[in-house]
């Protein structure tokens, strides 16, 4: 492969298209799907792909990010702007395929390919871990596996690489050909194929047989027949085969699995003789990718000797960043273990996500295995820092300390991690947010427990890719132009305030709404600008909504008064929202209240953003006759407002069950609450969304009880039959309610479901583990995506919104991100 010269012009040549207003010949190094999302905004070329949004309508963001060169398929954006170059193409994201083909057929080296249901991104890193000493190894970045994410990943071969290793995920039928057809994999490996985007195939074999047409070309395939089904081997895909097995005959046929002090030890029987392996890692995913990544080396030729030194040699892939509460008032953004240009670019999004600070300072380590000659790749980090409006950089490592002049900013330097830590006293960090991001030699996570505020044993992991996923699952059943308001009162159903708010504005929700006016201040001051709906305005909060901007649900006449008679002289047109009662009978106007109400709005400075009302039941078939009567009753007063007031609002009544369940209701605005998290009682098993949260929590003690003996207060904890009990750090303080003593309650010690004993006290409660292997310091789930919040709220006879919200704000939150 020839040194790349990707020239705008050479680009519209490769793609069979025209150039419009040609300002200049620039040299593209980097391809943008994201206005948000700008490195070297000279060398970046811009695609308008239309998806859940349409890209066009982000050209005007990713210009004011100076961005100049767009391809587009919307003639009518071509004179825009006039300093600007477009390809005009008809169809943007074929275009970027097409681009990204090309590059990658510029490369006759190997290239790797995998696919399945789980395993895919850590199979990937792991084998690049494994064979890096081997080869200059191109790579997806994170969990790039998408229609989108593979043309952006071959977009980043480049002449120096021997070697590719790409994922290819897809969550319907149709889609893997084009992958296919970009990635042309000589090697193809299929990992485990479990129930992951099942939704998107009419059977599991078509899913199958789905994802093997990645693999029609390749010359080696390696897999598990446990996984292709009944295919046989001279059907399945590849001129040379590899097979890997637990259960029966293979090339690699695993005889045992035995842990041995933290590790597991694994025998197989291969070329007719027993072979060995040691995987640093216990749980059942790890060992079933640590074999995929066995079966891989002795494919390739690896002796198994060798295979056994590298395997033992592997480490844990943290592919997500935390956020997490720092010391003196700071947000520490923890991805201490691992360091490349692609995946500091992602985290430098994150923390530009992040507004409830000013200041955004980075601590760095040297990268290493970029491919770059030093001056080059320090000087793209300085141009990537400064373009990411970083205000202070922390360096540590020599040779991003001997490029020390490059970095236009406040910035620092250390030799070395120790002498960062030994200095750490002299360095002030206040009110600001930190990106920790070093290569794992550095061992940054000593820098993180000290930026760290102590987490109490007991944590709420909140998956921010998870809520944006559902995010986008919900805006996929919109009809076009529909908005979304996001529903963050009780600190967002008790996942965090400006930290959820942070992701919902990145991802360009319309609207937020807050139960009371102290949630929406606290956005405010924490940078969110969105517009923010309090659903109780207090009349002792009207001084802080008007300063915060803030937008008051008005459900009386009294309340409308109230607020009318605040209002100073000076202000017109300030924007509320009217609440209907169809039903509910909670809060809200109904019609009866229409001549009462008509004459004072059209009389007062406000102005109406949007009329709405709450459904009952629209979760619910055997109700649905309720939720039509609702949603015509709404249908009814909104016309009549309308109509008085001579101009147009927003409407919105359908909450996240009637989004998929009543799309007539979905009107100029929905909006989502519990969803979000992953819960939708109108949707069977959640189908199609993922899980957010995760609590978790540790055993403090073991002991061994005898039948006589009782457990927790009231002695009302017995095991007839004696036992093993279990103590954990969480209680009724931490939101864990004592209606889930005495068995009631489940929690999954070691993947098992124990039950609890004798009363949940207020810090801690007992568990029977009685016949678990369980020690002090063990990780013990409350709840996750196997034992779910909906099977918790059944455990007691209540719902999921109680069970996240009763959540106490002692309890920990951190957040991830990939």
């Amino acid at each position: 492969m020839s040194e790349r010269n990707y020239t705008i012009q050479r680009i519209s040549e490769i793609l069979n298209t025209e150039l419009y207003n040609v300002t200049n010949n620039t040299v593209i190094s980097n391809l943008l799907i994201d206005s948000r999302n700008v490195i070297d905004p000279e060398g970046a070329l811009f695609f308008a792909i239309q998806a859940q949004r349409n890209g066009h309508e982000f050209i005007a963001d990713a210009y004011q990010n100076g961005v100049r060169n767009f391809v587009i398929s919307a003639p009518e954006y071509l004179d825009h702007y006039a300093d600007a170059t477009y390809l005009l193409v008809p169809d943007v994201l074929l275009a970027l395929q097409q681009l990204a083909a090309y590059n990658r057929g510029q490369f006759d080296k190997d290239v790797i390919a995998i696919t399945g249901s789980n395993g895919k991104t850590i199979v990937k890193e792991w084998l690049y871990q494994l064979l890096a000493t081997d080869y200059n190894i191109v790579r997806s970045p994170k969990s790039f596996n998408s229609q989108i994410g593979v043309a952006l990943s071959l977009w980043e071969i480049e002449a120096e690489h021997t070697l590719g290793i790409f994922e290819a995920g897809i969550s319907k039928s149709g889609e893997m050909q084009q992958l296919a057809d970009i990635i042309r994999p000589t090697i193809g490996i299929l990992t485990n194929i479990g129930e992951a985007h099942a939704e998107g195939f009419s059977s599991p074999a078509e899913k199958l047989a789905e994802k093997l047409k990645l693999f029609a070309g390749t010359r080696l395939f390696i897999y598990s027949p446990e996984y292709t089904g009944a295919i046989p081997e001279n059907e399945l895909p590849g001129e040379n085969k590899f097979s890997w097995s637990t259960r029966g005959k293979a090339d690699l046929q695993v005889l045992f699995v035995e842990p041995i002090e933290g590790k597991s030890y694994i025998r197989a029987l291969y070329k007719n003789e027993e072979i060995e392996c040691l995987i640093p890692f216990l749980d059942r995913a790890s060992v079933e990718n640590g074999i995929i990544c066995w079966a891989t080396l002795l494919a390739l030729g690896y002796t198994p000797e060798e295979a056994d030194v590298r395997l033992e040699k592997i480490t844990a892939v943290n592919m997500r960043l935390s956020l997490k509460n720092g010391i003196n008032q700071c947000s520490v953004i923890d991805d201490s273990y691992s360091a490349d240009i692609s995946s500091l670019a992602i985290a430098l999004d994150f923390l530009k996500l992040q507004n409830q600070h000013l200041i955004r300072t980075v601590i760095l380590s040297d990268l290493y295995e970029t491919g770059q000659d030093d001056y080059d790749l320090y000087s793209e980090i300085a141009s990537l820092l400064k373009q990411k409006q970083i205000n202070r950089l922390i360096g540590i490592g020599p040779h991003i300390s001997s490029f020390a002049s490059l970095f236009d900013m406040e910035a620092s330097f250390y030799q070395s991690t120790t002498d960062f830590i030994l200095d750490l006293p002299a360095v002030h960090f206040a009110n600001e947010t930190i990106l920790i991001k070093g290569a794992r030699r550095f061992e940054f996570e000593r820098i993180s427990k000290l930026l760290t505020q102590k987490i109490h044993d007991t944590i709420l992991e909140i998956d921010l890719n998870a809520l944006a996923s559902n995010l986008k699952f919900y805006k996929s059943k919109l009809k076009p132009g529909v908005k979304v308001m996001a529903m963050v009162k009780a600190f967002s159903y008790g996942s965090g305030s400006f930290e959820i708010a942070n992701l919902l504005q990145y991802h360009k929700v319309d609207y937020l709404a807050v139960a009371f006016a102290d949630e929406g201040i606290a956005l405010r001051k924490a940078g969110i600008v969105l517009p923010i709906m309090v659903m109780s305005p207090e009349p002792s909060a009207f001084e802080a909504i008007l300063q915060y901007k803030l937008e008051p649900e008005l459900y009386s006449l009294d309340i409308l008064k109230e607020f009318m008679g605040f209002l100073p002289a000076r202000i017109n047109n300030y924007p509320v929202h009217i609440k209907v009662d169809t039903g509910m009978h909670r809060l809200g106007f109904e019609e009866p209240d229409l001549p009462g109400l008509l004459p004072l709005l059209n009389s007062s400075a406000l102005k109406v953003m949007s009329a709405f009302s709450h459904l009952a039941a629209s979760e619910d078939e055997v109700h649905d006759d309720f939720t039509n009567y609702q949603i015509n009753q709404f249908l009814s007063f909104s016309g009549k407002l309308r109509e008085a007031l001579g101009y147009d609002f927003i409407r919105h009544i359908s909450n996240t069950s009637a989004i998929t369940r009543h799309p007539r209701a979905q009107f100029e605005m929905v909006r989502i609450g519990i969803g979000l998290y992953g819960f939708d009682s109108g949707i069977k098993a959640n189908r199609g969304l993922s899980t957010v949260a995760v609590l978790k929590t540790t055993v403090s003690q073991i002991k061994h009880i005898s039948p006589e003996d009782t457990v927790g207060y009231g002695r009302r904890g017995v095991l007839p039959n004696g036992g093993t009990i279990a103590t954990v750090k969480i209680g009724y303080a931490d939101g864990y309610r004592r209606a889930f003593g005495l068995g009631v309650g489940k929690m999954l010690v070691a993947g098992k479901l124990v039950p609890t004993v004798g009363s949940i006290a207020m810090d801690m409660c007992m568990l029977d583990v009685t016949g678990l292997d369980v020690k002090s310091g063990d990780e013990v789930i409350v709840f996750d995506s196997h034992l779910t919040i909906a099977d918790l709220a059944g455990q007691i006879g209540t719902i999921p919104y109680e069970i996240l919200t009763n959540i106490s704000q002692r309890v920990k939150r951190v957040y991830f991100y990939d």
